[in-house]
């Protein structure tokens, strides 16, 4: 699965020059809390989040009244608070990697690139939407988790299995497993039950460790 896959596309962006004031109300109306900032060449220059606009608000000890407030944000740019320090992915890349790099960073976005052009951008939300879709989350059926031997064959022999009894593989997510000498996999079914799989499973030589 590949960040274009799962992207939102044409995601709304905002300019540096914008007025605080005027992010905020964009970020309400769209319903969104991450926004690309474009130069006027359209290329990608920064990155504005919730985090940023709590930043150039004013201190709870502050004596300024509402509307002193409001004044000073509505002069106060984009270009002055916004995170200019941008990591961004390529629309070809894969999700894993995008996550990788999101967890490695502690970031919540990155902003996906066709090139230099801004096509999409890439939440954490969206990598949790992939991930229930890879472990087929919203469908019935028997999910298993169990360890095989790392050698080549294993992973055939279930799923042939699987197969001769006319069942159906919604999912298989394969992960390491205790230490090098077995692999951990997690799959989900359909049209055998867990007997059935049990089975399948104790004739591949895998060791089951959750059934459901």
């Amino acid at each position: 699965m590949i960040v274009a896959s799962v992207m939102k596309r044409n995601p709304v962006f905002i300019r540096p020059e914008m007025s605080i004031n005027d992010v905020k109300e964009l970020m309400i109306k769209e319903k969104v809390g991450k926004l690309p900032v474009l130069d006027k060449s359209n290329r990608l220059v920064g990155v504005f989040t919730k985090k940023d606009l709590l930043k150039a608000g004013p201190s709870e000890a502050t004596t300024l009244d509402m509307f002193e407030i409001s004044y000073l944000l509505s002069k106060l740019k984009v270009e002055k608070v916004m995170s200019r320090d941008v990591v961004s992915v390529q629309q070809s890349e894969v999700v894993e990697e995008a996550a990788r790099i999101m967890a490695d960073k502690d970031i919540g976005c990155l902003p996906v690139l066709k090139d230099d052009l801004l096509v999409g951008i890439i939440t954490k939300n969206d990598l949790f939407l992939a991930f229930v879709d890879m472990f087929a989350g919203r469908y019935e059926g028997v999910r298993i988790t169990f360890l095989v031997e790392e050698k080549p064959g294993m992973v055939v022999r279930t799923a042939a299995g699987v197969a001769e009894l006319g069942g159906n593989i919604l999912s298989f997510i394969t992960s390491d497993g205790d230490d090098m000498s077995n692999k951990r996999c997690t799959m989900k079914v359909t049209g055998v039950d867990r007997e059935q799989m049990k089975k399948i499973l104790e004739v591949a030589g895998a060791k089951i460790e959750d059934i459901r």
